[in-house]
C-alpha cells in the first residue's frame, strides 16, 4: 500500500491541527490581528501542514482498509479540503469571486493530468526505464473523468437558456444530479464490481506492510476529522489575503484557483511520486486520477448545491484557450493510458503541456 507508518509518526502529525487551533484563538481573542502579516504568515504555515496532517490521516486509514479503498478515502479527503477553500473564496468579504471554483477544478484537473502525472512518469521512467499498469482501470477513470470535464467546463458556453459560461438552474440541477451518479458508479466498479482492474500488479510481490492497529486508526478517524475542519477555518481566514497577494502581484485572477489546487494536491502529489518511484504506477494512477475525478465529481457538485443555497452565482464555462489545453490534456492522456505501458517521452509530453498551463495561468 502507501508506506509503513509508526505511532511516534500519527503523533508528530497531530501537532499541526492543534497548533491551528490555538492560532485561530489567539486572533479570536485579539492577540494577533486578523488582516496583519504575522497572522497571515502563520495561518498560511499552518494550513500547508494541516492538509498534509489531513493526508497523513487518511493514508493511515487507507493502510488499514486497502486498496483501492485507500485512493478513494484520499479523494474525498482532498475533495472536502478543496470545496471548503472555494467557499470560502466564493463568500470572501471582498464580493467574492463567482470564478473561482471553475478555476480551482480546471486548475486541479491540470495539474493532475500534466503535472502529477508527468512528474510520475518521468521520475518512474528514469529509475525503471518502463513501466507498466492495467489499462483498462486508467481508460475507465479517464472515460468518466472526460464526460464529466465536458459536461461541467465546456458545454455551459454552448447553452442557450441562459448566456453562458453559466447554466440556469434547471441544467445545473441536473448536471449536477448526473456528475453525482457517474462519479457514484465509477466508484462501484473501482471498489467491487471489477476492483482486480484497479490493483497494482507490481505491488502484489511486494512486502506486506503491517497494518496500524485498532487505536491507531480510531485516532486518526478523530484527527482527520478535526484536520479538516481546521483547514475549513484556516482557508476562511486567509481568502481575503490571498486574492488580495494575486492582485498586488498583478497576476489572473485564475491564478487564486491555482493556489488552492497546488495546497491540496502537494501531499497527494507526493504520495503519486513516491508510488511511480517505487515501481507502483498503477497506485500512483489511481490516486491521481482519482484526485482529478473527485475535483470535477465531487467537488462540482458540492460548489453547485452551495451557490444555490446560498444564492452566489458560479461560472463554470471556461475560457476558449482553457477549454484548448483541456481536450489536448485528455487526448495526451488516453493515449498514454491507452497501452499501459509508459516511459520518459510520456512524462516529458504531460509536462510540457502542464508548463503552457502554467504560463497562460499567470500571463493569460
Amino acid at each position: 500500500m502507501f508506506r509503513h507508518f509508526t505511532n511516534a509518526q500519527t503523533v508528530r502529525t497531530s501537532g499541526p491541527p492543534f497548533a491551528a487551533a490555538l492560532l485561530i484563538a489567539a486572533e479570536h481573542l485579539g492577540f494577533l490581528e486578523e488582516t496583519g502579516i504575522v497572522f497571515s504568515v502563520l495561518a498560511g504555515l499552518f494550513l500547508i501542514a494541516t492538509v498534509f496532517s489531513s493526508v497523513h490521516f487518511a493514508e493511515v486509514i487507507s493502510v488499514r482498509i486497502g486498496q483501492p479503498f485507500g485512493s478513494v478515502l484520499l479523494a474525498i479527503a482532498v475533495t472536502v479540503i478543496e470545496a471548503s477553500l472555494i467557499i470560502s473564496m466564493m463568500l470572501s468579504p471582498s464580493e467574492g469571486d463567482p470564478t473561482v471554483a471553475r478555476d480551482t477544478v480546471f486548475a486541479t484537473v491540470m495539474l493532475v493530468l500534466n503535472g502529477v502525472v508527468g512528474l510520475c512518469l518521468l521520475a518512474g521512467g528514469l529509475r525503471h526505464r518502463e513501466q507498466s499498469f492495467q489499462s483498462h482501470g486508467a481508460v475507465a477513470a479517464f472515460s468518466v473523468l472526460g464526460t464529466l470535464a465536458t459536461l461541467t467546463l465546456i458545454l455551459p458556453n454552448f447553452t442557450l437558456a441562459v448566456e453562458g459560461p453559466y447554466y440556469s438552474i434547471v441544467q445545473l440541477v441536473f448536471v449536477t444530479v448526473v456528475s453525482l451518479l457517474l462519479y457514484g458508479l465509477f466508484l462501484f466498479v473501482q471498489t467491487v464490481r471489477h476492483r482486480g482492474d484497479f490493483l497494482d500488479i507490481a505491488a502484489a510481490d511486494a512486502a506486506v506492510h503491517v497494518k496500524p492497529g485498532g487505536g491507531e486508526t480510531a485516532w486518526s478517524g478523530l484527527m482527520l476529522a478535526v484536520s479538516l475542519l481546521m483547514v475549513i477555518v484556516l482557508a476562511e481566514a486567509l481568502a481575503p489575503a490571498i486574492e488580495e497577494g494575486v492582485s498586488v502581484l498583478g497576476l489572473a485572477e485564475s491564478f487564486v484557483g491555482l493556489i488552492i489546487a497546488a495546497v491540496v494536491l502537494l501531499p497527494e502529489g507526493m504520495t503519486a511520486l513516491r508510488a511511480a518511484a517505487s515501481n507502483r504506477l498503477q497506485t500512483s494512477m489511481n490516486v491521481a486520477t482519482g484526485s482529478a475525478l473527485a475535483s470535477v465529481g465531487l467537488s462540482i457538485p458540492t460548489i453547485a448545491i452551495a451557490s444555490l443555497l446560498l444564492g452566489e452565482p458560479i461560472t463554470l464555462g471556461l475560457d476558449p484557450e482553457h477549454i484548448v489545453l483541456l481536450v489536448l490534456s485528455l487526448f495526451v492522456g488516453m493515449l498514454t493510458l491507452a497501452t499501459g505501458r509508459t516511459t520518459i517521452m510520456q512524462g516529458a509530453v504531460h509536462l510540457v503541456v502542464f508548463f503552457c498551463f502554467l504560463l497562460l495561468a499567470a500571463v493569460p
